[in-house]
């Protein structure tokens, strides 16, 4: 997997991206992060890869995957990159 295979769009200090960068770190995936106006309207970047202008946003070229919402985003990577790991049910 190269560095750009992952690409995370995010803003400074949003907590909902923080909690995509902590699992991307905790499977130690090499990632880019790609910071977006702070702005929603002008989130085009944004829009014309997901078809929304919220944040944070992942593209993942090793699968194809692109994707918004956070609890989403963790849900893909735990199921594509975490082994079987699962955090429900208090398993790490």
């Amino acid at each position: 997997m190269s560095e750009s295979d992952i690409t995370l769009y995010r803003l400074q200090a949003c907590p909902f991206c923080e909690r995509v960068v902590r699992k991307l770190d905790a499977y130690d995936l090499d990632y880019q992060s790609r910071f977006v106006e702070p702005m929603h309207a002008d989130r085009d970047v944004v829009k014309r890869l997901s078809g929304k202008r919220t944040v944070p946003a992942i593209v993942d070229e090793n699968t194809g995957v692109t994707m918004s919402e956070s609890a989403n985003i963790v849900a893909y990577l735990e199921r594509t990159y975490g082994e079987g790991e699962e955090t429900a049910g208090g398993v790490a």
